[in-house]
């Protein structure tokens, strides 16, 4: 087992690290920009390295003062942790090449993952299901992407190979838009990624968004920890994520499950992974997987007890994972809401000084944030301040603990986009479960006057 580890990452997740490690009695290190000085977690430390001034390219993506940092304090180690260089090859490729270890998969597999052309041709050899589509990037020629079209079935969606978070994506409703609408997506993807290459896939109108959580190590062994329910999403980015997902049979779960599991062995995959699909009428399609750890990760913690985060640490260390299918058993219910440094109406990110902080308590509630009072939201980074999650016996057990929690919070001096979680937990379609990834959107018009009014009720 490692000694000491670098914690190339900021905030709750750099906080969620540590706390691994310290459990584990490893050492650790924690990089910080000048703005992150006095960061919990920087306090928390065995030590910490200033990497350079607020803007992230200066620092948590300046992968030189990275290595450096892991140099000069002797670390054996590096976790990315999400976001910033978490699934960047060639930070891994460096890691690995200047003596560390990258506590994530390989570089080639986060290549192979990270192309999302390679990546679903990979899984279609797996027996991962896949939307339909373009077999790989799209031809040059126009009456092969005309054919195409017609073949896959209006309307289609066109997306960046090297795309992500949202971004790259363009929906074609009628044959007279494609040609332009593929050249407008391989522009912008070449501008935004460096890649020009786009593929098509059928878009489907209203499905959920549904994740299977995977370990695997180095000696061939792979697992999966269920699934998550992520479709409660406002522009392609997550709000609330639960586990298991509303209506998922143990069947479903079982054999895309083990197709994901099975993928993981056949490509040489090792550590932690989510594999992201579209689910629409009982059917699942693969969109992309995620190499590296989830924000929710949590969620799938709480029902399973298996820390995942620890996971990957001791795979990286070249142990075999400590568990088998058979061991993986689904207990209860869990909810995370994402805090957000923002407008709960506008989304406008919302940086100050917390002035009264109050985290919430009780049964079945865990908190995962790095904030307090007196600390200062950064304008530079993310606007995630921390994460609220629930367990529960039962999903209504867990919604009525979020419920109580969410009223308990308190974070003063900034705003916050507690009202809308507030809001969401009380609309009965959710209450009901299996929204689609367009329900908010559509939701928010009535969501906001809700919103409005009880702001103003309570002034």
């Amino acid at each position: 087992m490692f000694n000491k580890i670098l914690i190339a990452n900021r905030g709750e997740i750099a906080l969620r690290v540590l706390r691994a490690c310290r459990e584990m009695g490893i050492k650790t290190v924690v990089v910080h920009s000048e703005i992150d000085r006095e960061a919990k977690y920087v306090k928390l430390a065995d030590e910490s390295v200033c990497i350079g001034p607020n803007p992230s390219a200066q620092s948590y993506l300046n992968i030189p003062s990275l290595i450096a940092a892991a140099e000069v304090t002797e670390a054996e180690a590096i976790h990315p942790g999400y976001g910033f260089l978490s699934e960047n090859a060639d930070f891994a490729q460096r890691v690995e090449e200047s003596g560390f270890v990258f506590i994530g998969p390989t570089p080639e597999s986060i290549r192979l993952m990270g192309d999302k052309v390679s990546a679903k041709n990979a899984m279609k050899a797996a027996g991962v299901p896949c939307v339909p589509g373009s077999d790989g990037a799209l031809p040059d020629d126009d009456a092969s992407v005309l054919k195409l079209g017609r073949e896959v079935g209006y309307p289609v969606i066109i997306k960046a190979a090297g795309g992500g978070g949202g971004r790259g994506m363009r929906v074609v409703h009628a044959e007279e838009e494609l040609l332009r609408s593929v050249e407008m997506t391989k522009s912008e993807a070449q501008s935004a990624f460096g890649n020009p290459v786009v593929y098509m896939e059928k878009f489907l109108q209203n499905p959920r968004h549904i994740e299977i959580q995977v370990l695997a190590d180095q000696h061939g062994h792979a697992i999966y920890l269920g699934e998550r329910d992520c479709s409660m999403q406002r522009r392609h980015q997550k709000v609330i994520e639960e586990a298991p997902a509303p209506g998922i049979t143990d069947a479903q779960r079982k054999r895309v499950g083990e197709a994901c599991a099975e993928a993981c062995r056949k490509i040489g995959y090792r550590g932690a992974g989510t594999f992201e699909f579209l689910f629409e009428n009982g059917e699942f399609y693969f969109i992309e997987m995620n190499t590296r750890v989830q924000v929710e990760h949590p969620v799938t913690e709480l029902i399973t007890g298996i820390d995942i985060v620890q996971e990957q640490i001791r795979v990286a260390a070249g142990e075999q994972l400590r568990y088998t299918q058979k061991d993986v058993k689904l207990k209860g219910h869990a909810m995370e809401c994402r805090i957000n440094a923002e407008d709960p109406l506008k989304f406008v990110p919302s940086p100050g000084r917390i002035t009264s902080y109050h985290a919430p308590g009780g049964p079945g509630v865990r908190v995962d944030s790095h904030v307090y009072q007196g600390y200062f939201v950064p304008p530079n980074y993310d606007s995630m301040i921390g994460k609220i999650i629930t367990y529960g016996d039962t999903r209504e057990q867990a919604m009525a603990r979020m419920r109580i929690a969410l009223s308990e919070t308190v974070v003063q001096g900034i705003h916050t986009n507690i009202p809308l979680h507030q809001q969401l937990l009380l609309d009965a379609e959710f209450i009901k479960g299996g929204t689609s990834i367009h329900y908010l959107e559509h939701k928010m018009p009535e969501i906001r006057a809700l919103v409005e009014a009880q702001t103003a009720q309570n002034a």
